[in-house]
Formats: C-alpha cells, sequence, structure tokens
C-alpha cells in the first residue's frame, strides 16, 4: 500500500480476482462477521440503525488470510483503500493528517469472535510534526494535541515497531516525577511536547528508524500490524483457550476519530470514554452498568490505568449524553435481543459510538439474562438454550466460600468474575505458569492485567487487582474464561516488583502466602477459606427446591433452562454408576438410567482376597469354590442397584480389566518373599501369589488379556456374573420391582466372541427363569471398543441387541496412545504446537474416532433397525461431544453422576441447534 514499506512487507501485491476487499461501514451488517469481523459487522449494523457512529471502513478478513498465507497484501488492496479513504476526507471535509486541519483515523482489529485485547489498535493515526499544530490550533487546546500524539507514537512504536511498551512508561512515569504528579492528566502541553520528543528518540534508538511523518504509511503500516497480530503469541493462546479457529483471520476497521480527551470550551464541557452493558454481566440484573473515564481516549477504561467512576454517574457529569446513551442502549438490546456491551465516547458534548457486541457474561448471569428475554417475550425457550452452554452450568455446580466460617477479610473490590479461588499469592505471570506446572494452585495479583499476562490468567485459579473496574481487561478476559476475578480493590497496595501486598493495618502478604478471593462478593482473605456446594447443587440434590424461600432467583433460573432442555432434547442421559449410592445421586440429578457399571469396581475391599483365590485356583473346584462365594455378593450389588433404579434400565459391563490388576504390586511382593526367605520365615502363600503375578504379568496390560477375553479363558467367571444379574433380577420382580437389566460384554473385537459368551449366557438366564419361575428380559449387548469392532459392526450386530461405544478405550486404540503415559509426557506439547485444539481425551476426536462411532451406528442399524446405541466413555458428559452424539443418531449418552446435568443441557441445546443433522 505504501510506497515507504516496512522492509517485512512484500513489495509485489498478491492477485486476487473480482473480489472486494474493503466495505464502507454504511454496506455491512450484523450477519457479515465472517466476513466484516465482529466490530466491523456491528459498526455497520449501527450505522444502519442510525446512530451516532464516526464514518469509516473495513478491510475484510479475506484481506487478512491472503496476507498472511503469502506475506503480501492482496493486489487490489491499495487502490480499494485509497478510493475509501478519499471518500471518508470528501465526506469529513479534511483530509488524512492535512497540515492546518487533520483528519485523524483510528486503525483497530475486529475478528469474528471477540478476543478483547489479544489484538492490537493504534489511535491517532495522521498526527506528525506539522499536523499535530493544526490539530491544536483547530482545537484551541495545545494541551489536548500534544496528549494525542505522544498517544498515537507510543502505540505506534510498541504495536508497528515491536518496540517494548514499558521503555514508554517509565518515560511517562519520569515526566510524572518531575512534574510532582500522579496521573498524566495533570502534565502539561510543555511536559507532553518534551515527551513526544522523548519518544521519538526511544523509537529511533530502539526500531533504528524515524517516526514515520508521511500519515498514509502510518495508516498501512498499522494496517499489516492488524494482520500480522492475528499471529502473535498471545492471540493463538486465547484461541485454544476459547476454541476459536486458526484459519478465521481478522478484519481492519479504519474509523474517523473523536476525541474524548477533548477538552471544554465556553460553549461546551469536555468529554471522556466509557464502556456500558445494558445489563450487569456478572449478575445479569438489569440497571445501568459499566465504567465512565472523564478526560480520556480509547484504551483508558480498560487498560485500568486510572480508575473509572460508574456510569450511572455520567447522569450527574453529562445528562444530555447520558440520557441519549440510555436510549440507545435500550434500542441496542432489543435489536440484537441479547445482553449488549457497548464502547462510546463524548466528544464535547457529542455522543459517538465506537463498537457494540453481544457482550460476554459470567455463568449466573447467562441463566438469568435467557430466563429474562424470554419473559419480555424476545426470545423463545429454543432460543434461550442457545444462550447458556454446559460448560456454564458446571461452572455454577463448584462449590462456594462458607459465609459462617471464620475468616479474616483484607480488602474488597469489584465482583469481576463469579467463584470461590484459592491459592498461592503470585505477582507475575511467568510465575504463575511455573507453579501451576508444579501442582501449586496460585492467585495471579496485580496492579492491572495485559494482554500479555494471558498464560498467567490462565494458569491461576483466579485473578486479583487493585486497578480497573467490570471493564478492565482482567474482568473481561476473566468472565470470557469463567475465571474467578476481583478487580479495582484500591485499599490494597500491589508492588509486583517487590512481589509483596500490602493490605490495610501493614499486613504484607509476601509472594507464596495462601490468599481467598471471591469473585461473588469482591472480597478478599488471608489464608485458605473453606468452602460449602452451590445452590444449584443443592437444587439438583434435591434439598433445595426452585420455589422455595430460601432458593435464590439463580436457581429458578437454572430449574427453568433444565426444564426447556428436557423438553427439547431427544437424547437420553444415563449414569455411570457402580453403587448404589451413586445411582441414587445420578436419580436425583436427573439420570433416566444407568449405562455403565463396571463391575471390577464390585471386586475391591474385602473381596479382593476371593478374587485373588480365583486366580490362584489350580483345580476346577477351587476355581468353582470361588466363584460360589463370590456370586452371592455380586448377587446383592446387583439388587441394590436394581432398586436405586427401578423402572428404568441399567447396564452392567462384565468383568474388563487384567487379572493382575487385583493382585499385590510385583516389587513389593518380591520384597516380602525375598525378606521371608533371608529370614527363613514361612511364605508359601506370597510365594504363589509372586508367581502368579509373573505369569499375568503383561508388557502392554490395556492390549492383553481382558474383556471378553477373561470370559473365553477364565472358566466360569463372566456366567458367574450373568447368573447374579439374572438371579438379581429375579428377585427384584418377586419384590414387585421393574428391573431392566442389559448386560454388557466388553472389548468385543469379533462376532465370534460374542457369539460364544452371548451363548453361555442365555443358558444361564434360562436356568435361572426355569429356577425362579420369572419371565427375564435382559438384553445382551457389546461396548464397541475396538477399530476393528467399529469396522465390522454390521456382523457384531447379528448377535447384539445393543451397542454402547467405549470411546475412551477407543480412543486410545485409534490414536495408538495409551492414556496415562501420553497425557504425562507430550501432550502439553501438542496443545501449544496446535496439533490438538483440545485433548481426545476430553472431546471426541470427530475425523477419527467420530468417524468410527458414526461408520458403527450406521452398519449396525442397517443389520438390526432396532439396535440401540449409547456411549458410556467420559465423552458422554463433554458439551461439544453429546451434539456430535446427537447428529450421529445415538440414543443416550452416559457420564458420571455430577455431570448428568451438563449432558442433559447440552441433549437440548443439540436438539434445537442441529437442525436437520440427526442421522438416525
Amino acid at each position: 500500500m505504501s510506497e515507504n514499506r516496512d522492509p517485512h512487507v512484500g513489495q509485489q501485491g498478491h492477485s486476487v480476482e473480482g473480489v472486494k476487499f474493503v466495505y464502507d461501514f454504511t454496506e455491512g451488517n450484523k450477519d457479515l462477521k465472517d466476513l466484516l469481523g465482529g466490530k466491523g459487522a456491528n459498526l455497520a449494523e449501527m450505522t444502519n440503525l442510525g446512530l451516532p457512529v464516526p464514518p469509516g471502513f473495513t478491510i475484510t478478513t479475506e484481506a487478512c488470510k491472503v496476507y498472511l498465507e503469502s506475506g503480501t497484501e492482496p493486489a487490489a488492496l491499495r487502490d480499494e483503500v485509497s478510493a475509501h479513504l478519499d471518500a471518508l476526507e470528501a465526506a469529513m471535509g479534511k483530509k488524512l493528517g492535512q497540515p492546518d486541519n487533520p483528519l485523524l483515523v483510528s486503525v483497530r482489529s475486529g475478528a469474528k469472535f471477540s478476543m478483547p485485547g489479544m489484538m492490537d489498535t493504534v489511535l491517532n493515526i495522521g498526527l506528525s510534526d506539522k499536523s499535530v499544530q493544526g490539530l491544536a490550533k483547530q482545537a484551541g487546546d495545545d494541551r489536548f494535541a500534544w496528549d494525542s500524539y505522544r498517544r498515537l507514537i507510543q502505540m505506534f512504536g510498541k504495536t508497528v515497531l515491536g518496540v517494548d511498551g514499558e521503555l514508554f512508561e517509565d518515560a511517562l512515569d519520569a515526566a510524572k516525577a518531575a512534574k510532582k504528579v500522579t496521573v498524566d492528566t495533570e502534565l502539561e502541553a510543555a511536559d507532553l511536547k518534551k515527551l513526544v520528543t522523548k519518544f521519538k528518540k526511544i523509537v529511533k534508538t530502539e526500531a533504528g528508524r524515524d517516526f514515520p511523518q508521511d500519515p498514509r504509511e502510518q495508516m498501512d503500516l498499522a494496517i499489516h500490524a492488524v494482520f500480522d497480530s492475528w499471529n502473535t503469541d498471545r492471540a493463538k493462546l486465547y484461541r485454544r483457550q476459547e476454541r476459536i479457529p486458526h484459519d478465521l483471520g481478522t478484519a481492519v476497521n479504519v474509523c474517523s476519530m473523536v476525541f474524548g480527551n477533548l477538552g471544554p470550551t465556553e460553549t461546551s464541557r469536555g468529554g471522556g470514554t466509557g464502556v456500558a452493558f445494558t445489563r450487569d454481566p456478572a449478575s445479569g440484573h438489569q440497571g445501568v452498568y459499566g465504567d465512565y473515564l472523564e478526560n480520556a481516549q480509547g484504551e483508558d477504561v480498560v487498560a485500568g490505568i486510572r480508575n473509572t467512576v460508574p456510569l450511572a454517574e455520567l447522569e450527574q457529569i453529562d445528562k444530555k449524553s447520558y440520557d441519549q446513551l440510555m436510549q440507545i442502549m435500550e434500542t441496542l438490546e432489543n435489536h440484537y435481543k441479547d445482553l449488549c456491551d457497548i464502547e462510546f465516547t463524548i466528544e464535547r458534548g457529542q455522543l459517538w459510538m465506537l463498537q457494540t457486541r453481544v457482550g460476554k457474561r459470567t455463568a449466573g448471569a447467562a441463566f438469568r439474562i435467557a430466563t429474562q428475554l424470554v419473559d419480555q417475550g424476545l426470545i423463545d425457550e429454543a432460543e434461550a438454550l442457545t444462550r447458556v452452554t454446559g460448560a456454564q452450568l458446571a461452572q455454577l455446580m463448584f462449590p462456594r466460600f462458607d459465609e459462617d466460617a471464620k475468616v479474616e477479610r483484607v480488602g474488597r473490590g469489584i465482583a469481576a468474575s463469579p467463584g470461590a479461588a484459592v491459592g498461592k499469592a503470585v505477582f507475575d505471570s511467568y510465575t504463575a505458569v511455573k507453579w501451576s506446572r508444579s501442582g501449586e494452585k496460585v492467585i495471579l495479583v496485580r496492579r492491572e492485567t495485559n494482554p500479555d499476562d494471558l498464560d498467567g490468567m490462565i494458569a491461576a485459579e483466579g485473578i486479583l487487582t487493585s486497578r480497573g473496574g467490570k471493564t478492565s481487561h482482567a474482568a473481561v478476559v476473566a468472565r470470557g474464561m469463567g475465571k474467578t476475578c476481583v478487580c479495582g480493590a484500591e485499599e490494597l497496595e500491589v508492588d509486583t516488583k517487590r512481589r509483596r501486598m500490602t493490605v490495610p493495618g501493614g499486613h504484607v502478604v509476601e509472594e507464596g502466602d495462601l490468599i481467598s478471593i471471591d469473585g461473588s462478593t469482591g472480597k478478599v482473605y488471608l489464608g485458605e477459606v473453606p468452602v460449602v456446594p452451590s445452590p444449584v447443587v443443592e437444587y439438583f440434590e434435591g434439598r433445595m427446591h426452585p420455589g422455595a424461600d430460601d432458593a435464590d432467583e439463580l436457581v429458578e433460573a437454572v430449574h427453568r433452562m433444565m426444564a426447556f432442555a428436557d423438553r427439547k432434547r431427544r437424547l437420553r442421559v444415563r449414569a455411570n454408576a457402580d453403587n448404589a449410592e451413586d445411582a441414587l445421586r445420578a436419580r436425583r440429578f436427573g439420570a433416566q438410567g444407568i449405562g455403565l457399571c463396571r463391575t471390577e469396581h464390585m471386586f475391591l475391599g474385602d473381596r479382593r482376597e476371593l478374587v485373588e483365590r480365583l486366580i490362584l485356583a489350580d483345580t476346577q473346584d477351587e476355581r468353582e469354590e470361588s466363584l460360589k462365594a463370590l456370586l452371592p455378593l455380586q448377587r446383592k450389588d446387583f439388587v441394590e442397584l436394581f432398586e436405586g433404579m427401578d423402572g428404568l434400565p441399567v447396564t452392567v459391563r462384565l468383568l474388563d480389566p487384567p487379572l493382575h490388576e487385583f493382585l499385590p504390586d510385583i516389587t513389593e511382593l518380591s520384597v516380602r518373599v525375598a525378606l521371608a526367605e533371608s529370614r527363613q520365615e514361612p511364605h508359601e502363600n506370597d510365594l504363589r501369589l509372586l508367581q502368579a503375578v509373573h505369569r499375568l504379568h503383561e508388557q502392554n496390560p490395556m492390549l492383553g488379556l481382558r474383556g471378553v477375553r477373561l470370559g473365553l479363558v477364565i472358566p466360569g467367571l463372566f456366567t458367574m456374573q450373568v447368573r447374579a444379574i439374572a438371579e438379581a433380577a429375579a428377585e427384584r420382580r418377586a419384590a414387585k420391582g421393574d428391573p431392566r437389566a442389559e448386560i454388557m460384554i466388553p472389548l468385543v473385537g469379533t462376532v465370534q466372541e460374542l457369539e460364544i459368551v452371548r451363548e453361555e449366557a442365555d443358558k444361564v438366564i434360562a436356568e435361572v427363569e426355569e429356577a425362579t419361575g420369572t419371565k427375564l428380559k435382559l438384553a445382551i449387548g457389546t461396548m464397541i471398543e475396538l477399530p476393528r469392532a467399529a469396522l465390522t459392526a454390521g456382523q457384531i450386530a447379528e448377535a447384539a441387541q445393543f451397542f454402547s461405544f467405549g470411546t475412551n478405550d477407543l480412543t486410545q486404540t485409534v490414536w495408538g496412545f495409551s492414556r496415562d503415559d501420553v497425557e504425562a509426557s507430550f501432550f502439553t506439547a501438542y496443545l501449544e504446537k496446535g496439533i490438538f485444539g483440545v485433548s481426545p481425551f476430553e472431546t471426541i476426536d470427530r475425523d477419527g474416532v467420530g468417524s468410527l462411532v458414526k461408520l458403527a451406528a450406521e452398519a449396525g442399524r442397517a443389520t438390526r433397525p432396532d439396535l440401540k446405541l449409547g456411549v458410556c466413555g467420559e465423552h458422554g458428559g463433554d458439551p461439544e461431544s453429546v451434539h456430535f452424539f446427537h447428529e450421529v443418531g445415538l440414543d443416550y449418552v452416559s457420564c458420571s453422576p455430577f455431570r448428568i446435568p451438563v449432558a442433559r443441557l447440552e441433549a437440548g441445546r443439540a436438539a434445537v441447534t442441529s437442525k436437520g443433522s440427526d442421522h438416525r
């Protein structure tokens, strides 16, 4: 674009035929976020609504993608920008950087998804040694002009030329110290003029070039810097954290400047800048929420460098602008039908809208706002479900601080993002990450945060700042991540250089001292504060009724959203539960049965000795004696389970893990035998155990003697379990119960394995039916957890009445991973390098594991149309995975009891968001 190029910019433009790369604000709308980014699309929408938006234009994400892929801008871009700049200059009646009356512009990033503070912005482009004089004359305010110029050099130097921002901050602090003032607004024009000279010297020294005086070159280089900022480390880290695709690119918004730092005149008062929310993003309550800063510009509010005043105070400062802002906020909320986050500037009494977007909010606010909007008639139930997520519900189920505990409160700030966080105080991001990786829980304590603190914010349990408000960088990013945050705790004196915090009364919190922060109240405590269950968990446990006097509105909102989800969802939700206590809890949480009962968990404790005897049995009689002892214990377990889940299905997986897991550790046993031999003590039993351990020892137990292979190799093991299930079902029938047992054969790789085990199981069930005179309807199916099972699912379905996908083992066998080994060794590196966006053990790998699930489901149903399909890996409680299982036509998901509400909610969301994608 500019003839005077930055060395890293290619000299030849990249040609893309017939593509429009620049849109005026009057040409777009809010539905063009893919092309114009969120900021550009919403500026266009506000322009269309007739709201006061400074004129400007947007360079599309397509131009950014061409630039990032080729290293050069599209060939047509310079001319398109020139044409739109000409139109902007004509509309404003002045030219960019015109010496006597300069048009100034901002260059701001704007990706499809909001990434607060992660990418770059440059304000006041067009100022130079000449035009600063013209600006001063036109504004009648020398101080304003030189303040604007020093801001440009500071932003441009850091953002575009890569100068260390601390150098500018240190120079600014030195200027304030020399003047004996504490805030930059107390510096006069002469001071700022000297600061400009100092800043230009810093640029020359650090960047090896003069600060550019050509306004078009400033704009071109700033545009390239915004493109480049898409791939900064902090931006990539944020995208990984928020699961934002890396190939979207960012748009660039070039907007005519308006000034909140323009001083008053005889006929008008000065101005300021602010951020407003149409509802409280922390609680969801309706009212006037936001921050305002007089005599300020652009990023000053969110930077947290000066403490803001509550937005409500604007009514006393400038009632006309306040009233107009209230009307615009109502217009925007009704138009977007959601909480809106708004940035505005007041220039000498004229209100300007600089941005709006659907605002980030806390989990509690999301549930409250969704139900409020339904009550207002702005959205329906289906739309309400799209406004909340399972991850937000999980957050609401976390414990909170015990209000009755004895605590030592040392401060209070703004409740920016709720939650109860306890950890060791650390004062920089590097330490937060380092300690976190060592297993320590930390609270990141800063005066204010900036985008470079992102990795520390992710690593910390919570964030505490002594400056900033609800719209500061720390607050906005923490809310987006669901991280506990307290901001603006002014009574705390944070000294990051000495790594300490002084609290009222003089007590010093050193790095490593335990502190607790409550993001729901803003309170800060010394030491560790005990926690209690959240009201939402009390509701799911049945201990709090949503209509009760002690139930707060959040519980009522959650109750209503769960009812919405249950009415909409097709997927049923079961629990992974191995005992009656877990089964009853799962039922209280809304489980519609048990999708996985792991019988190996029933063989621990006192019963381990019986399993040892079974493994060590030398004769058929010894083996049958051990099985006979285990049978009544298993039967009792199943009676309790069937009673707890009466009327609902219970899928019992026959014994799966390798038998050596029930024997003592080989090293410990070897030591015991060696010591006994050295002391000439009797050790026959330990020696037999050691021989058995050696006999059963496997190099890779996960792929060894387990699952169906055990049932085929250890005679009587599976038939004992089947008999216990059948007899328990018969006992419950006799007690007028309604047992609905399903027998699941694990780790089947070929239909022949299943046929043999099923034939034996059918015989046992028939014997129990005859002995008890009870007709039992026991379904027999299998887990699909091996690639071969998925590939031959059509054959296996001939012998199976249901499939349950064991996605934990299926993920291991598809990827060739041993989960316990890889998660501790190289998964972190894979996530950091972007090979994984998220661990495949956390969210289903759609392309690999997911393809096999889909293939097996379709092949199984082709053989047996009434084949019941479910999933019992922990993916069954993962929000994104639940949507996939809905799409491929599974009948149910199964997960741990605590995740059942999340799965219920996401199943409802899947039903309303994936229209037409159900593959049943």
